[in-house]
């Protein structure tokens, strides 16, 4: 029986044919997506779901989903699709980060001209009859300052068209390297920098808890009150009403905004004030970036329902079904490793070392490197995959390399992932027991052993008596279980660690409290993905 795709948004007809001429059977029902209900009720019939932003398969969806093998979303925000729920049930959730970069890039770009003529409010007055010339006073971009927050696939071709128009350009972005800063001709800066010196700021970076209200009235204060800020990438990176208030107060000169907080945005704070450019989301709508976005996920959606191919997945690393059940926890492990390097990490990176030992020499190595890319990249971009994640760091200018080596040590194969950047080294090693769990057996050269555990903390200190006691004390006046515990030192009053799995994550609170008895050179909270 053919595999059975369902398109619940508006695809361009060519992704519907590529379908069609790879064999699957497509219903073709771009308004079921809005309908909750009425997909509900078909959903159980396919294996493959093609979708936009209309459809929101949620949960409960999922659950009905009884068949469904594959999820496919045109486009980069997967916000719409529960992955936790999608990963238990075994379907594969694929985007296509790439497909509309270019897009929206010119948006922003044509967004800043916009803003900077005054050209919507010059356009509707006159319309309307009126010739203000003397009104709407622009200013030119040539020789201003562009700072670009986050230097990504998009931000860089933003980068590239500013230059184009002979603007500076200043970047901030944490994985932007000064070797790949100097090659895409930006100067590489902290934020801080960025704000008080930029004409105009534009914003490229994903929504997560770091970068959420990057843009806030502390930040605000900063600018110069000649500057202009661009949002074309998501709603919540910048604190609308902060803005709008500074805006009112000509603390900002004007804004331009793609994306909002809420969405559909009705009734934004940065509406209807003088010099304000605001759009639907557009920042994707064009007929080429529709068509490539649409086109990939129809290659995509095919090739894995057909041969079991995978590609931009964001829950599954691309193995073939044979590698899947012999490497999963490698898998695991790997990513796990960069989970914590990443988390451990807050200097942009020059290079990363990984080191397969043993038996791990002889498995997809590819596919591991992508997974402890992807733990590494992950901590700062939720939206990396194992695909996405090898091609983001190169685009940072990161060095990525692969040594094997024949077995050593008491362990039959381990990974060893090591991160270098400017000042430091970094380096965490793990294996997999024979129970199929990994374990973290290895941090800056000291011996530990360690189950991966959802929640943990991670301490460095000397090797002093009463260490474990403040630990446990300061964790228990808290409320926090702890799970387990390992010790490690490098030697009899030298460098030591400690790291511990707890019940639930460590506060702010805790944190400060471990550092205030000064015992401690480094207190850090971690997080893993354990299922």
């Amino acid at each position: 029986m053919k595999p059975k795709v369902l398109v619940s948004d508006k695809l361009s007809e060519k992704a519907v044919q590529i379908f069609r001429d790879k064999g699957l059977e497509v219903d073709f029902r771009p308004g079921i997506g809005k309908d909750k209900e009425g997909l509900l009720q078909i959903i159980a019939d396919y294996d493959g779901l093609a979708i936009r932003s209309a459809t929101k398969v949620t949960e409960k969806i999922i659950k009905q989903a009884v068949k469904l093998k594959v999820i496919g979303r045109a486009g980069i925000g997967v916000d719409n699709v529960d992955i936790t729920a999608a990963s238990k049930k075994g379907i594969i959730v694929m985007n296509t980060p790439f497909g509309n970069s270019i897009t929206a890039a010119e948006h922003t770009i044509s967004m800043m001209m916009a803003v900077a003529r005054q050209i919507p409010e010059a356009n509707t007055s006159t319309h309307s009859g009126k010739w203000e010339k003397s009104r709407f006073m622009g200013v030119e971009l040539t020789s201003k300052t562009l700072g670009v927050i986050g230097a990504g696939n998009i931000g860089s071709i933003v980068c590239d068209r500013a230059l184009g128009l002979k603007m500076k350009v200043l970047a901030y972005d944490p994985f932007l390297s000064e070797e790949r800063a100097q090659k895409i001709g930006v100067t590489k800066v902290e934020l801080a920098e960025l704000l008080y010196k930029s004409d105009f700021i534009t914003l490229h970076v994903p929504l997560t808890d770091q970068t959420k209200n990057i843009i806030d009235f502390n930040a605000i204060k900063k600018l110069k009150p000649s500057v202009h800020i661009i949002n074309c990438a998501r709603g919540g990176l910048v604190d609308e009403e902060a803005l709008a208030i500074a805006l009112k107060e000509k603390r900002v000169a004007g804004a331009a905004f793609d994306v909002f907080s809420t969405e559909p945005a009705i009734n934004s704070p940065l509406f209807n004030i003088e010099n304000v450019v605001v759009t639907p989301h557009l920042g994707a709508a064009t007929t080429e970036a529709q068509e490539n976005v649409a086109i990939q996920v129809a290659e995509q959606m095919s090739e894995y329902l057909l041969r079991g191919a995978v590609s931009n997945a964001l829950n599954m690393p691309s193995v073939t079904a044979e590698e899947a059940l012999i490497m999963r926890p490698w898998l695991k492990l790997a990513e796990s490793l960069g989970a914590f390097i990443g988390q451990m990490t807050v200097e942009p990176l020059s290079k990363i070392e990984i080191t397969y030992n043993g038996s791990l020499a002889k498995m997809n190595l590819d596919a591991l490197n992508c997974a402890a890319i992807s733990g590494i990249m992950r901590v700062n971009n939720t939206q990396i995959n194992m695909v996405s994640a090898p091609i983001v760091a190169k685009e940072r200018g990161i060095n990525i390399s692969t040594t094997t080596q024949d077995k050593s040590g008491a362990f039959d194969g381990y990974i060893k992932v090591k991160v270098i950047t400017k000042t430091r080294q970094k380096s965490i090693a793990g294996t997999v027991f024979s129970d199929g769990k990994p374990r973290f057996i290895q941090i800056k050269g000291i011996n530990i052993d360690s189950e991966i555990s959802t929640h943990m903390i991670y301490t460095t200190n000397k090797d002093v008596p009463g260490i474990i006691g403040v630990l446990g004390k300061t964790l228990g006046d808290n409320n926090i279980n702890v799970a387990n515990f390992t010790l490690g030192r490098e030697s009899v009053g030298g460098e030591a660690i400690a790291l511990l799995s707890i019940d639930v994550a460590a506060t702010d609170l805790v944190v400060k409290s471990l550092k205030e008895t000064l015992l401690f050179q480094q207190v850090q909270p971690l997080s893993f993905i354990v299922n």
